[in-house]
């Protein structure tokens, strides 16, 4: 498997594309962004086979302004769960620049936020930038409270 998933991408969790909606409200008028991670469905309690959407990693260094937000890529993990990217647009446009185009490589969804970031301000792209369907899931997000919760035997049998 490479660094961004194949299988097929489910929807993204209702919780999640909130989180990233008051993020970018809280955000404006500067540009968000983030990248997208997902889940196995079945890790969600769904029947699917397939991921889901369920975080929004904000990449350290980010820098943003009214047009344009530039992550460091060097401080961009190497990360098995990446699904794609979101930002905003302050403008409210819900279609993709040029530049938003050339950064939809990888990935199976590139979500635009437009303000004012209401419940409808917001549109999925597939890596080439044409619009496509990612139904919003009410799926409960598991608690990964235990996430930093493991001991030098569990990094030894991950290593091996």
């Amino acid at each position: 498997m490479g660094l961004f998933l194949s299988r097929d991408l489910l929807g993204i969790a209702a919780e999640t594309l909130e989180f990233a909606r008051s993020a970018a409200a809280e955000t404006h008028p500067n540009e968000y962004m983030g990248l997208l991670r997902s889940r196995d469905a079945s890790d969600l309690d769904l029947d699917d086979a397939g991921t889901v959407i369920t975080d929004v990693l904000v990449i350290p260094g980010t820098k943003s302004n009214p047009v344009s937000a530039t992550v460091k890529t060097s401080l961009v993990p190497n990360d098995m769960r990446a699904a794609g990217s979101i930002h905003s647009h302050p403008n409210g446009v819900l279609r993709p620049s040029a530049e938003d185009r050339a950064t939809f490589g990888k990935g199976e969804a590139h979500i635009i936020l437009g303000a004012p970031y209401r419940p409808d301000d917001w549109r999925a792209f597939d890596r080439n930038g044409d619009e496509r369907d990612l139904p919003v899931l009410d799926v409960a997000l598991p608690d990964d409270e235990d996430f930093f919760d493991f001991t030098q035997a569990d990094i030894d049998e991950e290593l091996r």
